[in-house]
């Protein structure tokens, strides 16, 4: 019989769904700029549904980095997914 392995869920903050931490996208706001995880500080989560929804997704990251300009998140956002593949 195979050991079943716990695997960490985490909550997108757009969706609110549960999803396995390792298919969700990690990110943080550091001075009202969007950036990758850096390893320390405050961070969340946003998952690949979530993500290719422009409008849903740009709302809920100027929401959660109290305001900021939109093309500027987006721009940051795409630039941040380019690097993770």
């Amino acid at each position: 019989m195979a050991k079943k392995f716990h695997l960490p869920t985490r909550m997108c903050i757009s969706c609110r769904d549960r999803h396995e931490q390792n298919t969700l996208v990690r990110l943080q706001c550091i001075d009202g700029s969007l950036e990758s995880f850096q390893g320390s500080k405050r961070s969340f989560y946003l998952c690949k549904d979530c993500l290719s929804q422009e409008k849903r997704v740009i709302k809920t990251l100027m929401r959660q980095c109290r305001g900021g300009d939109r093309d500027k998140f987006m721009n940051k956002l795409k630039e941040i997914i380019t690097d993770d593949r």
